[in-house]
């Protein structure tokens, strides 16, 4: 009857401030295509279209829409949607998948949305989007794959040019580029895009992705010429490490297939491809390898090699190649990017011939150096995270499982050999790197100062939609670490480090989706990266546990608590955005992976993982951590198959789930004392975050957690399991404050000791002095970064009404923050929880987005009521409709 009264009383209010406000202000806005905005070259059938509401009036919120989409822009305005067109659906839903005409190739495609609200509102955005299919399969690729002739040895990098002339006006052009390896594109001499790294590194045997690129500014009548340049990337790994990347079975010199498509303006259409008539030459690069660094010749640039009139009669004829896999298929992501250019804090001169630049934080990308010097002379920038005790660049922390067969390819260093010609550049194109420090030396005395170089921190360019405020800079410090360590490992797949091994490590992925998905928006990596999962998964279910992988990583520990990426990184995706394609998309790879570990698991509980990996003093019993993974890959395939109405598999896999709880708390839990195997944080937190504690008992070992917490001297002891799951356990189970003092400790060990020592990045070992797992910038402790938006901002998504169509809003005011702000831009919009302390009681600014509610939930033991829109509530939870709202909880 509370709750009755309280939606009457909402609706009533919400009516009368309906009544006060015009319909000024309220737009559509953020229409995107496959989670992009006016993307180029989308490959699949029937792409999703989604959109937002612009208006803070109370309550306000869709209920119905139109969607219509055509290939005239000017139809479309006017309310025309020749390929496809809903008519008005009732449904305040704001993610469609396409389903008019079949699209075709090649075209450009605007698409608009129209959509009612309450009281008569009705929204349209500013300005028609559009999306632009791409190649739609292979069969409309009409260039070939070609490479330079060379032995996957030979260490210069390919270059490649073709004139031509287009005969006409030229309309528009695109690019339509798919390589192994990675490349640079140039028309009439200029670089085609801002991307780097393209494409996205691949199970490249398996699937190989293309690029699309609008060059229409670039491709004039008459005279053109197309150049290209190839890199290793991971396609030919010429340096050696403990990965065996170098025996990687798709392994070959760089090729590539390209497709430029003119479109003149009497609408006949032209297409250059990459064939036998294109010549292949070298350049200035002279080695290149994603894994050590670029060596760069200037003396050997030839100038003019991509422009017209430039004489390649002495360059090679190319030659055929196989396509290195038969499914190639577009790169519809957020691409990486030099996303931020960082000057350097300081510069110290060791002699002439020798200087170190500090960057003031550690990144993950390049350098870039602007130098004078005598033809001939040559230059090495060696990037580093640390020092040694001779103040010069240390490598030692981060070349352990590099394998040089010489010592012609030093790790992590460029190596420039100057023309004389004058002040000089160089960027490495192929490469990125992880450091703080580059030491340049030279092998003749330079003059360098602090405009010589620059860094540039390199991502995947995902766009930022979170942040945090509070009155504590260590917590601000630590997230914005947090997501320096996150991005620094955002390469089209998240990766464990920029430096020693840039591999797509299961666990760290996995550990740190939280924090990713509230900070960052990124669900076209994980989708990427998803198919990834899929193209190395084994028949039987198994995976790796890097990802991509050229056959490292199926060994013996490669087990559910770090591959259970399969499971759990879509359901976050389905519960972050409200889209249920991930697990669609991977249903049957989670079922055979669940599968896989109940054949090898009879009896509900497995040591199949790598267990709580670098903790701080004590272990946990791998049983233990492993078996809760697969119950909770368990629980999440029960989840997919009743959402993709499978109702076998959802009664089938909820059974397994009961099973599996059962035999953990069988085993591992002592309900006398309520505690877990030995005791430690990681086997009482995870069993409390993951659900497997039986719901009476979960007080009790709340309980021992926190004594076992206080009796560690309120230090964490965990690893990269329980740093997922400490905080969480403490603050869901009523001991937020003591979640916070772990959070905001500044002394070892603990998130905030990395921060007042120095780092600017997370690190890989609690110990900063530690001779193993010393990598200073690793992402695997990351989770706190999504605890400061759950534990202390209280956002959270509603599995029930997933993608933050509903929002859970449980802030916790831990002792000793007098205020905190959690911002997060959701599907629907922002999201923003703000408290404060007033003397005894507490004072909340809630956002709730247009189109979305939100239930606010307080502990009722440790307030009296909640003072809100003039009147008190004493239940502990308050529904919100659509909003700005302020509150204040009183003592």
């Amino acid at each position: 009857m509370k709750t009755q009264r309280l939606v009457l009383s909402w609706v009533i209010a919400l009516l009368c401030c309906l009544n006060s406000y015009a319909q000024s202000g309220v737009e559509i806005y953020d229409l995107r295509c496959e989670y992009l905005v006016d993307p180029l070259g989308i490959d699949g059938a029937a792409p999703r279209l989604t959109w937002k509401i612009a208006d803070n009036r109370p309550g306000a919120r869709q209920t119905a829409y139109r969607v219509i989409v055509g290939v005239d822009s000017l139809a479309i305005a006017r309310g025309e949607g020749q390929s496809w067109d809903t008519d008005e659906v009732a449904s305040e839903a704001n993610l469609v998948v396409y389903g008019g005409a079949p699209l075709k190739p090649f075209t450009r495609y605007y698409w608009m949305v129209e959509s009612k609200g309450i009281q008569g509102v009705s929204y349209r955005p500013r300005k028609v989007a559009f999306f632009e299919t791409g190649m739609m399969g292979t069969g409309h690729w009409q260039g070939a794959w070609i490479a330079d002739g060379q032995d996957i040895h030979y260490r210069p990098a390919p270059y490649f040019r073709k004139q031509f002339d287009a005969a006409k006006r030229v309309k528009e052009a695109r690019a339509y580029i798919a390589v192994a390896g990675l490349y640079e594109l140039y028309i009439n001499g200029m670089r085609v895009g801002t991307h780097r790294l393209d494409p996205i590194y691949t199970r490249f045997d398996r699937r190989i992705l293309y690029v699309t690129h609008d060059v229409t500014e670039l491709v004039q009548q008459g005279a053109n010429a197309i150049g290209v340049v190839l890199g290793n990337g991971w396609y030919n790994h010429q340096a050696m490490a403990v990965w065996n990347f170098d025996k990687a079975p798709w392994r070959n010199r760089p090729a590539f297939c390209l497709d430029l498509r003119i479109t003149y303006e009497d609408g006949t259409v032209e297409t250059i491809a990459s064939e036998r008539d294109w010549r292949a030459g070298s350049g200035a690069i002279t080695s290149n390898n994603i894994y050590t660094a670029e060596h760069y010749d200037a003396r050997l640039e030839q100038a003019g090699w991509n422009n017209v009139g430039f004489d390649d009669s002495d360059w090679r004829h190319v030659s055929y190649r196989s396509a290195p896999s038969s499914h190639i298929v577009a790169q519809t992501m957020h691409p990486i990017r030099n996303v931020e250019e960082i000057k350097p804090k300081s510069l110290m001169r060791v002699n002439d011939s020798t200087y170190l630049f500090d960057l003031g934080r550690n990144i993950a990308g390049v350098s870039q150096l602007t130098v004078s010097g005598a033809a001939g002379t040559v230059l090495r920038l060696k990037h580093g995270e640390r020092l040694g005790k001779d103040g010069r660049v240390d490598l030692s922390n981060i070349d352990v499982y590099y394998r040089p067969a010489d010592d012609q390819d030093p790790f992590q260093t460029d190596v420039i050999t100057l023309n004389g010609g004058g002040s000089e550049t160089f960027m490495p194109r192929f490469n990125y790197k992880g450091f703080r420090y580059v030491e340049v030396s030279s092998s003749q005395p330079v003059q360098l100062d602090t405009t010589s170089l620059v860094g540039y921190f390199m991502h995947s360019d995902v766009p930022a939609i979170g942040q945090i405020h509070s009155s504590n800079p260590l917590v601000d410090r630590i997230a914005w670490a947090a997501n320096n360590s996150y991005l620094s490992n955002l390469f089209g797949y998240p990766t464990d480090c920029p430096q020693r091994e840039k591999n797509g490590w299961t666990g760290d992925g996995h550990f740190a989706i939280e924090t990713a998905l509230y900070n960052f928006d990124g669900i076209t990596i994980y989708e990427k990266w998803l198919a990834d999962h899929r193209d190395e998964q084994q028949p039987n279910g198994v995976l790796p546990d890097i990802i991509p992988t050229g056959g490292w990583g199926y060994g013996t520990a490669n087990g559910t608590d770090w591959t259970s990426t399969i499971a759990i990184i879509p359901w976050n995706l389905y519960l972050f955005y409200g889209d249920i394609k991930p697990l669609s998309d991977n249903y049957e790879a989670i079922k055979r992976y669940v599968n896989y570990v109940t054949q090898i698991s009879p009896a509900g509980l497995t040591t199949w993982g790598r267990g709580d990996w670098v903790p701080v003093k004590s272990k946990s019993s791998l049983e233990l951590t492993s078996s809760i993974y697969y119950y909770v890959d368990a629980v999440i395939l029960s989840k997919a198959a009743d959402l993709l109405e499978k109702p076998e598999d959802h009664e089938h896999y909820s059974r397994l789930a009961v099973f599996i709880k059962k035999a953990i708390n069988d085993k591992y839990l002592n309900r006398e004392t309520g505690v877990y195997a030995s005791g430690t944080q990681t086997e009482l937190s995870m069993p409390l975050m993951w659900d497997v504690v039986p719901e009476s008992l979960a007080g009790k070992v709340a309980a021992r957690l926190a004594a076992r917490v206080e009796a560690d001297g309120n230090h964490i002891d965990v690893g990269v399991l329980g740093a997922k799951a400490l905080l969480n356990a403490l603050s869901e189970n009523g001991y937020a404050d003591l979640a916070y003092k772990l959070a905001a400790r500044d002394s070892y060990p603990s998130w905030g000791w990395w921060i007042v020592n120095g780092a600017t990045t997370l690190l890989e070992n609690w110990d900063i002095n530690a001779t193993r797992d010393i990598s200073d910038n690793h992402m695997m402790f990351g989770e706190i970064g999504a605890w400061f938006f759950k534990g202390l901002g209280g956002i959270k998504p509603d599995e029930h009404r997933p993608g933050f169509k509903h929002v859970l809003i449980e802030p916790h005011f831990a002792e000793g923050l007098e205020h905190f702000e959690a911002a997060f831009e959701g599907p629907y919009g922002e999201i923003r929880s703000s408290w404060k302390r007033t003397g005894s009681d507490v004072a909340l600014a809630i956002t709730v987005p247009a189109n979305s509610t939100a239930t606010f939930n307080w502990d009722v033991e440790k307030r009296s009521g909640a003072v809100f829109a003039g009147n008190t509530y004493r239940t502990g939870t308050v529904l919100l409709p659509a909003g700005r709202h302020e509150l204040v909880l009183k003592k």
